[in-house]
C-alpha cells in the first residue's frame, strides 16, 4: 500500500501523520472522546498564494493499486478544482483507520465532506444527507447501476441513499496454476476442488492454502462467499435471522475439514494484506482476493506471477456466488461545509470513471456499467496479463459479486455484524476446535438476533 506521510493535490501539500494502529475495524458512533477528536482536527495544509473560492475536503483509503491514487490525486482532481474554482483537498488512511476516523468525525460534527468507506455504511444513515438526486442524474447520464450498488446503498424502509456507490471491486479466486497441474487438477471449479487439490498440494509441497480466519476485511468477505455457496445466510429477503441452519453448519463444517486439511495456523492472525503477500512470496496455493496481487506482482516483475492465475466464484452445493472484494461507499455528511459541490464532484466523477477504471489497471469496476462500456474487450485483452486473457474472468464475476446482506439488503445490523467479526469469530471457533461448529453457530445467532433487534427499535430495519 501506499505511503501515508505526504499527500498533494492541486494546491495544497499535505502532511498527514500516521494512523494509530486500529484492533478492531468497528464503527461506533459514541465513546469517541479526545483522542477522536483530535485524529480529525487534520493534517497541517501549506496553501500558495492563490486561493480558490471554494474548498473540497475528501477522505479516502490508500489504494491497493498505486497507480490509481496518483492519477485521482494529480491528475482528475486537479483538473477538476481548476474547472470548478475549488480546493480539493485529498487525504488518505489505511483501511484499518476508516472506521475510526468516521466515527471521530461524527462525533465532532466535523470533518470531510465526502467521505469513502471500503463496505456499505448504513449504520451511519442518519449522520448523511439522502444521497437519491445524485443516482438519479447520473442514471439519466448513464443508465441504470448494477443491483450491487442499490442493495449498498439503499434502506428499503426508510427509502433514503444512505451512501452512493461509485464503484466495486470482484474478487476472483487467485491459484497457482503450477501447483495445481503438479497434482493433476484443473482451475478449480467448486469448493469441494479446492479441499480436494489443496489438500494434495499441502501433503506434497507443505504449502496451504492462503483463506484467513481471523478479525479482518478479507476473512468477512471469505466466509460469507462459502456460507452463501453452500445455501447459508445472515438474514433472509425480509430482514430476518436465519443463521442457525443446516445450511450454515454444512459450510462450518467445510471450513473446519478446508482448515484441518489444507491451512496453517497463520491463517489465524492475518491481516487484510497478509494473503498478497502469502501468494506473491509463493507461499500459499490459493487464495481469494482482488486483483491487487496479480497487479503488483506484474508491476514488480515478480517472477511467480506468470503462475498466478484467476478464475470465476466457486460453486457449492446451493449456487455459485462470490462477495464483492471492496464496495466503494462514499457519503456525504449532513454537516459537510460543501454538499452542493461534494454532489457535483462525485457526479463528474461517474462522467469520468472510465479513466478512472483504467488507471486503477481494471480493479475499480463501474457501478454503472454505461460509464465503460468497451469493458469487455478491454479485460480481455491486456498487455500486461501473462497471458494476455487473464483479467477477462472478470467479467463473469460482475454477475456473480454479491453485497453484503444477501439476499436481502445491507443493513445496519448487518453492517454492525461485519465489522465486530461475528461471522468470522464463529468460523474460527469451528475450525479450530475451541468449540463444534453447532454451539459457534447458536452463539453467533443469538448475537445476531441481538443486534437485529436493537437496530429494529431504532427504526432502521
Amino acid at each position: 500500500m501506499a505511503d501515508d506521510s505526504i499527500r498533494t493535490d492541486c494546491t495544497t501539500q499535505i502532511v498527514q501523520p500516521a494512523s494509530p494502529p486500529d484492533t478492531q475495524r468497528r464503527r461506533v458512533l459514541k465513546a469517541v472522546g479526545a483522542a477522536g477528536l483530535a485524529s480529525i482536527a487534520g493534517p497541517v495544509f501549506i496553501r500558495n498564494a492563490y486561493a480558490a473560492k471554494n474548498t473540497l475536503k475528501i477522505l479516502q483509503w490508500n489504494h491497493f493499486v498505486p497507480a490509481y491514487d496518483q492519477w485521482f490525486d494529480h491528475t482528475y482532481v486537479k483538473e477538476w478544482g481548476q474547472k470548478n474554482d475549488t480546493d480539493v483537498v485529498v487525504d488518505h488512511v489505511g483501511i484499518p483507520a476508516l472506521a475510526t476516523r468516521a466515527a471521530a468525525e461524527v462525533s465532532a460534527q466535523q470533518g470531510h465532506d465526502l467521505f469513502m468507506f471500503l463496505s456499505p455504511p448504513p449504520a451511519y444513515e442518519d449522520q448523511v444527507i439522502d444521497h437519491r438526486e445524485i443516482y438519479e442524474e447520473c442514471e439519466r447520464k448513464h443508465g441504470k447501476p448494477v443491483p450491487l450498488a442499490l442493495h449498498s446503498s439503499y434502506n428499503p424502509k426508510t427509502k433514503k441513499y444512505y451512501a452512493f456507490s461509485d464503484s466495486f471491486v470482484p474478487d476472483p479466486v487467485n491459484y497457482r496454476k503450477d501447483l495445481w497441474d503438479s497434482v493433476g487438477m484443473a482451475a478449480p471449479d467448486t469448493w469441494d476442488d479446492v479441499l480436494a487439490a489443496g489438500t494434495k498440494i499441502k501433503q506434497q509441497h507443505h504449502l496451504g492454502v492462503g483463506i484467513g480466519l481471523s478479525a479482518e476485511l478479507d476473512t468477512a468477505m471469505a466466509m460469507r462467499t462459502i456460507l452463501y455457496a453452500f445455501g447459508g445466510s445472515v438474514q433472509d429477503e425480509h430482514s430476518q435471522v436465519v443463521l442457525d441452519s443446516k445450511q450454515t453448519l454444512d459450510a462450518v463444517k467445510f471450513v473446519k475439514s478446508l482448515y484441518e486439511n489444507t491451512m496453517t495456523p497463520q491463517v489465524l492472525a492475518w491481516d487484510a494484506s497478509s494473503n498478497n503477500r502469502a501468494m506473491l512470496a509463493g507461499q500459499v496455493s490459493l487464495c481469494l482476493n482482488a486483483i491487487s496481487i496479480t497487479r503488483e506482482g506484474e508491476n514488480k516483475h515478480i517472477p511467480i506471477t506468470p503462475n498466478i492465475q484467476l478464475t470465476q466464484a466457486l460453486k457449492g452445493p446451493a449456487r455459485r456466488i462470490g462477495m464483492e472484494h471492496v464496495m466503494d461507499c462514499y457519503v456525504i455528511w449532513k454537516f459537510a461545509k460543501n454538499i452542493s459541490g461534494a454532489k457535483k464532484f462525485l457526479v463528474d466523477y461517474i462522467d469520468n470513471f472510465r479513466q478512472g477504471f483504467l488507471s486503477s489497471q481494471f480493479y475499480n469496476f463501474p457501478s454503472f456499467p454505461g460509464t465503460v462500456p468497451d469493458l469487455e474487450k478491454l479485460i480481455a485483452d491486456d498487455p500486461n496479463g501473462q497471458p494476455h486473457d487473464k483479467y477477462k474472468v472478470l467479467g463473469q464475476l460482475m454477475n456473480q459479486a454479491t453485497n453484503v446482506g444477501y439476499p436481502g439488503y445491507a443493513n445496519a445490523a448487518t453492517d454492525e455484524i461485519f465489522n465486530t467479526w461475528v461471522l468470522n469469530t464463529m468460523f474460527a471457533k469451528a475450525a479450530t476446535g475451541n468449540i463444534s461448529p453447532e454451539d459457534a453457530i447458536k452463539d453467533a445467532h443469538a448475537t445476531c438476533k441481538r443486534i437485529f433487534e436493537k437496530w429494529r427499535q431504532k427504526g432502521a430495519l
